[in-house]
Order: C-alpha cells, then sequence, then structure tokens
C-alpha cells in the first residue's frame, strides 16, 4: 500500500525547485519519469518556471481534487471515516461478547480469545 501524498509537500517541494533541483514533487507524487526529464532540463529555466506554477496549482486544488490527481480518489477523511466506522463495529462487538461472557455463555478463556481477534481488526 502506498503512503498518502500531501497537497503541502508536493507544494513545498514543487516552490523549492524554483531555488534548488527541479522535479523533487515529481518524484514525491510518483512520477518518476517528469522527475527525470525536469532534472536533465534544469540548465534550462523550463523546470523552475513549471515547479513554480505546479506548486501554485497544487495549492489551488481542494483536497478532494489533489486526492483524485495523485492519491488514486482516496481521501483521508474518507479513511478516517471508516477506521471510525470499523472501530465503532468492533466496540460494539466487544460489548456483546462481554454481556456473553457475564452471562455465563462464553468461558472466560473464549471471551479473552475473541477480544484479542476482535482488537487485531483495528491494526
Amino acid at each position: 500500500m502506498t503512503k498518502r501524498k500531501s497537497r503541502s509537500v508536493a507544494a513545498v517541494l514543487a516552490f523549492s525547485g524554483t531555488l534548488t533541483i527541479s522535479g523533487l514533487h515529481k518524484f514525491y507524487l510518483g512520477q518518476p519519469l517528469w522527475g527525470v526529464l525536469y532534472v536533465l532540463l534544469s540548465w534550462t529555466p523550463i523546470p523552475k518556471v513549471a515547479s513554480a506554477i505546479e506548486g501554485v496549482w497544487y495549492l489551488a486544488q481542494d483536497e478532494e481534487a489533489f486526492d483524485r490527481n495523485f492519491n488514486l480518489g482516496k481521501s483521508a477523511t474518507r479513511n478516517s471515516q471508516r477506521v471510525s466506522n470499523q472501530v465503532g463495529a468492533i466496540a460494539e462487538a466487544l460489548r456483546e461478547l462481554d454481556a456473553l461472557r457475564q452471562d455465563g455463555l462464553i468461558s472466560e478463556y473464549e471471551f479473552e480469545q475473541k477480544r484479542r481477534q476482535l482488537l487485531d481488526q483495528i491494526s
């Protein structure tokens, strides 16, 4: 699984390309061929101008548009919402499991095994 790309990191790398090595933002965003092209053209002003334009473009996009373009459409809010829904479901399952243990329908050992299985699903 690839790590989620940050819009602000991409913008900072793009803007730094106007002063130092151009193309670092392309490598960061998973576009190594473009990054190599920027480095090869670094003796011209073209990559520096392009980097500045792209830095502005990254900042002008909202998070959703950036995610669509560079994070395979996966937004951080959707992922965190899915995780919180999963945690809520597991918490509810743990409460039900504890009720079964308290009612004597499962043993302490069975409760502990199932509890660990449920908690392993979170990580």
